[in-house]
């Protein structure tokens, strides 16, 4: 099983392997994790294997003494997607593909919206029959729901990722990535007033 550790507004603290037919290892391992970072929550992708990978974080949690983290268990649709795409090398170029899905896994049971922006919304699975209506009427509502969910919900500005700033009305790909150099760049944006100075 991969694991990934995420601070609080998603980078990346720790990966690692952890093998579940090992169970003193594994229990060992996760705990250790668990020790180090402090967790607050653990994130289960729902897909193969879900229901024993729960019950061996649960057993394994079972020996921590009251500090043990929530359990959660967590849509992996299109994560696999996602941790083969562009979007994905360019977010975490330092790790394989399948320690991107664990990172997306976690990061979804944090900010799901900001994790969804990036794949394609067919790669959800939006229905048993999306692939036999017209697909470009079909990407342009998907997107447009997606724009739609992105402005209602909104976004924080100073953990939003290029991907996620994109879908605000008014910005594209090019202002979103100059809004996140930016800010990166600067520690943060401190108000509103900080954006314009963003570059065009």
């Amino acid at each position: 099983m991969k694991v990934a550790v995420v601070s609080r507004t998603g980078a990346v603290l720790d990966t690692g392997t952890l093998y579940l037919h090992q169970e003193d290892r594994f229990a060992e391992g996760l705990r250790a994790l668990v020790r180090e970072h402090g967790p607050e929550l653990i994130a289960i992708g729902n897909g193969t294997a879900s229901r024993e990978t729960d019950r061996a974080v649960r057993s394994a949690l079972a020996g921590l003494d009251g500090s043990a983290p929530g359990v959660v268990v967590v849509n992996e649709s299109g994560a696999s997607v996602y941790s083969a795409s562009e979007t994905a090398r360019e977010e975490l170029p330092e790790l394989d593909v399948s320690l991107r899905g664990a990172v997306s896994i976690a990061r979804r049971l944090q900010d799901p919206l900001a994790e969804l922006v990036k794949i394609d919304p067919k790669s959800i699975g939006v229905g048993q029959y999306q692939h036999d209506v017209d697909q470009a009427a079909l990407k342009r509502r998907l997107d447009e729901v997606v724009e739609i969910c992105v402005n209602r919900v909104g976004v924080e500005l100073n953990t939003a990722s290029p991907s996620l700033l994109s879908h605000v009305a008014g910005l594209g790909p090019t202002l979103a990535r100059n809004i996140v150099e930016h800010r990166d760049a600067r520690g943060g944006l401190r108000s509103r007033r900080d954006l314009l100075d963003v570059p065009r």
